[in-house]
């Protein structure tokens, strides 16, 4: 029974996944919800109460696999400048992923404060991750360089799914660029 009731709560999270990469947090309710899984919209609310406890289990359950792949390409780099690179260029080619997709609706949207300090708690895991190669790289306020360093991936993030003219390599290369001379100083 246990493992039926994880079964329907995985392609719950599954279909809301789907749904925000799809159309954003308004496309996230239950009907939709309920159509995709073939649950009863009743069903859905024995798993969650609200779409803010969705939101929440979706950042509980994805970020930190998010943040686990992003550590483990810097931690294959051999050099401080290798580690920023692969912290800039492992987040933007998680763009296509549907993960991603979905935290960028989720980030993008009005969620309670529980869902919000998820995500900031889950963003502050990333920074922490990149101020450890940035004191390596004698940065005088590498806290600081951190946070502005998010800011150009967040950038080219948007720049990415935007569709741009330029090509997503052409994106990540000219923020790694940008990366690695500001870090430099």
């Amino acid at each position: 029974m246990a493992e039926h009731r994880t079964m329907q709560r995985d392609a719950l999270l599954d279909a809301a996944r789907s749904l925000l990469s799809e159309g954003g947090t308004e496309a996230l309710t239950f009907p939709a919800l309920a159509e995709r899984t073939g649950l009863a919209r009743s069903s859905v609310y024995e798993y969650f109460r609200s779409r803010a406890a969705v939101v929440e289990e979706l950042c509980a359950v994805d970020f930190p696999l998010w943040a686990a792949e992003i550590e483990g390409a810097m931690q294959r780099a051999d050099t401080p400048e290798g580690k920023v690179e692969a912290y800039v260029r492992h987040q933007l080619g998680l763009v296509g992923d549907q993960r991603h997709r979905a935290v960028v609706a989720i980030s993008a949207s009005e969620l309670d404060a529980g869902a919000r300090e998820k995500i900031r708690a889950a963003h502050g895991g990333l920074i922490a991750m990149i101020v450890e190669a940035l004191a390596d790289l004698d940065h005088a306020q590498p806290r600081l360089a951190a946070v502005l360093l998010q800011g150009i991936v967040d950038v080219a993030v948007r720049r990415i799914e935007a569709a741009t003219t330029e090509s997503p390599s052409a994106i990540a290369d000219a923020a790694v660029a940008m990366a690695l001379t500001g870090v430099r100083g």
